[in-house]
């Protein structure tokens, strides 16, 4: 397994004996194109959240919390390498167990419908400072200690992503949260010509009304994705991608044709929490972008591991 120090005078004998990969790297993925990396909770990946959540119940075990900070390290050490040979990345996170944990500081329940939080108006609050606050700025913080150039956007900083309140045909209600409608691509090139790293937290300016709204993480990569033409969409989760049986990794679908995923919603393979997912894959691919993934975060360098290797890791939908 690759293990990268990104800081101090070792990043130059890094490059150095990493330069015949790299440049097949640039040459594969580059070309003034952009990596959207789709992080939906702290650290942008689910996967560390649930380990956290395993952490905070094994009643301090220094062990998992070390394995916790040593994926952080590898998920940060690769964006930041990528940026340094000219790949232009950029994270799109969400926040969702850092949410739980303030409201429930406050004695609000969390409530979710059809997957997605219900946000009323003291939740968006709430939403808005742990997203464009805690969570950001903790991102951009451990990117400038691994030698990287991160700067933190709210989506609705500088029109950044505008949405209304999402509805469904059967008018459930989600309270504030929203479906983009606009992206202000501009913002964020004009960021990554300067060669920033930028940072975005999954949160959006109303459009239909004066308030901000909740999106949710995967969608808001997409749709910045789209936008910014990228060639690739990764989305990181806590599986190693797509399945045939749901929990046996034997039976990972490597790749997968855009036209072939209503058979496999239809045969109950893609269900449940990896629907959106797959669906904001599906999206993504069909608006432009060339390939979009979903892998396993819990995998030290899995970014370069699927940028890098053959095979790659995960599910790839082209």
């Amino acid at each position: 397994m690759l293990h990268l120090t990104i800081t101090g005078p070792r990043i130059f004998a890094l490059l150095f004996a990493l330069y015949p990969v790299i440049d097949v790297l640039a040459s594969r993925i580059c070309q003034k194109h952009r990596c959207i990396i789709g992080f939906a909770c702290l650290f942008g990946i689910e996967a560390l959240d649930l380990c956290l959540t395993v952490f905070e119940q094994s009643s301090g075990d220094l062990r998992c919390e070390r394995l916790f900070a040593l994926l952080k390290e590898a998920v940060i050490q690769d964006i930041v390498l990528l940026n340094l040979v000219g790949i232009k990345v950029v994270l799109v996170h969400g926040g969702g167990p850092e949410i739980s944990e303030m409201l429930k500081k406050i004695g609000k329940e969390s409530t979710f419908v059809k997957g997605l939080r219900y946000t009323d108006e003291e939740t968006m609050d709430i939403v808005q400072m742990i997203l464009c606050g805690k969570v950001n700025k903790n991102l951009v913080s451990l990117l400038e200690k691994a030698g990287g150039r991160g700067v933190g956007l709210g989506g609705m900083d500088g029109g950044l992503f505008k949405a209304v309140r999402l509805r469904d045909p059967d008018g459930t209600d989600y309270g504030y949260v929203g479906e983009i409608t606009e992206v202000n691509e501009k913002l964020v090139l004009d960021m990554l010509e300067e060669g920033f790293i930028p940072v975005v937290s999954s949160v959006a300016a109303g459009a239909d009304e004066e308030t901000n709204y909740n999106i949710n993480a995967d969608t808001a990569a997409e749709k910045l994705a789209v936008a910014l033409k990228a060639k690739k969409l990764i989305l990181l989760t806590d599986v190693r991608g797509l399945m045939k049986v749901p929990g046996d990794d034997s039976t990972l679908i490597p790749k997968l044709k855009v036209s072939e995923v209503p058979a496999l919603v239809k045969s109950g393979i893609i269900s449940g929490g990896m629907i959106p997912k797959v669906d904001c894959c599906v999206e993504a691919v069909r608006q432009g972008v060339e390939r979009a993934n979903i892998q396993d975060g819990r995998v030290p360098h899995s970014i370069l591991i699927e940028l890098l290797s053959k095979d790659g890791v995960g599910t790839m939908f082209s």
